[in-house]
């Protein structure tokens, strides 16, 4: 394992600006999601650290050792790193073993070096090794070429969307085994993704781009309770945002008076709550009418109209959805965070 350090990093095609004075630091043996729309820039920030593509500015140093810089630009076979497509890209010629050892030395590949080792460490049985990439299920291939980036003890893994291709069920049972699979190896990681839940469910930490810039470097906790900004807010999960008027300890909203997080700013703002902190109750101070149900089983989100026309949409327990037309009370729990209002 080892620390991924990123300084300045600067990258434009066409004329167009991609990345700008991209500056981030991944700690040996964790696991940093790199999240961000389509277009942010996530990918050719990945294509970077490979060496698939040549900086314009900036520098990029693995386990201390710079591969990207002023003059320098180390190609991908020398830096050490094992990189996981999206689509798992296996050889369809080759059987499973001939797939996770085909980056070894020669003597290696012949002894199948350990492949059995490498299949237990991603979840699969050491019988898929003769086993032809075309009888398997995506999730199980994805786990290959884990296994694969794997097999020559590389200092980084880095994993471009590599469950964007799978159903929803068998995206989460793989990314489970993925995410054990490099806390098993001890690897750095570095994780690409558009996907929320699975940022913030897989890494630790998680860095947001957004047009080319790096908007927040933060836990996963940290990440979704306090954004930087409300466009953020929005992005990472649903978000309840409304105006409000700050002292600086609570904010008065419509949903009442609402005590804030520490270092919040002072006069008119915008205020987040997220949907699963709205309570309903009998004895709360708020009213609303309940005007649209999306049930989801274990849960379910309910789209309310207050006594002032806005909307808002509560999370809640998929036993207790109350009916279209009903009248409920609110009350918000636990502190919010504001943004100063615009203009």
């Amino acid at each position: 394992m080892a620390e991924l350090v990123i300084e300045g990093l600067a990258k434009s095609f066409g004329g167009r600006q991609v990345l700008s004075a991209i500056d981030l630091t991944v700690p040996s043996g964790s696991l940093l999601a790199i999240l961000g729309a389509s277009g942010s820039g996530k990918t050719t920030l990945l294509r970077l650290i490979c060496g698939f593509e040549q900086a314009e500015a900036g520098s990029i140093r693995i386990d201390g050792r710079p591969v990207a810089g002023k003059g320098l630009h180390e190609p991908p076979e020398r830096r050490r790193i094992g990189y996981v497509a999206q689509e798992g890209a296996l050889f369809p010629h080759l059987d499973v073993a001939a797939n996770i050892v085909f980056g070894l030395p020669r003597r290696q590949r012949a002894a199948r070096h350990r492949v059995a080792e490498l299949l237990d460490m991603v979840g699969l049985p050491a019988g898929f090794a003769s086993r032809q990439p075309h009888q398997l299920s995506g999730g199980e291939q994805q786990r290959v070429a884990l296994a694969r980036a794997l097999a020559p003890e590389p200092r980084l893994v880095l994993l471009d969307e590599p469950f964007s291709s799978l159903d929803t069920a068998l995206r989460a049972e793989t990314r489970e085994a993925v995410a054990a699979a490099l806390a098993a190896a001890g690897a750095t990681a570095v994780l690409v993704t558009h996907d929320q839940p699975e940022a913030l469910s897989m890494a630790d930490p998680v860095a947001v781009l957004r047009g080319g810039r790096l908007i927040q470097v933060a836990t996963p906790e940290e990440l979704y309770r306090r954004p930087v900004d409300a466009a953020l807010a929005r992005f990472v999960g649903e978000a309840v945002l409304l105006p409000g008027l700050s002292d600086g300890v609570s904010v008065r909203c419509s949903l009442g008076q609402l005590t804030l997080a520490a270092g919040m700013p002072e006069g008119p703002v915008e205020v987040l709550v997220r949907p699963e902190q709205i309570r309903l109750g009998t004895a709360h101070p708020v009213r609303a009418r309940v005007c649209g149900v999306r049930y989801f089983g274990h849960d379910a989100s309910i789209r309310l109209e207050t006594a002032d026309g806005g909307t808002l949409s509560v999370r809640l327990s998929g036993h207790a959805v109350p009916k279209i037309g009903e009248e409920v009370a609110l009350a918000v729990e636990g502190e919010v965070v504001a943004y100063r209002a615009a203009g």
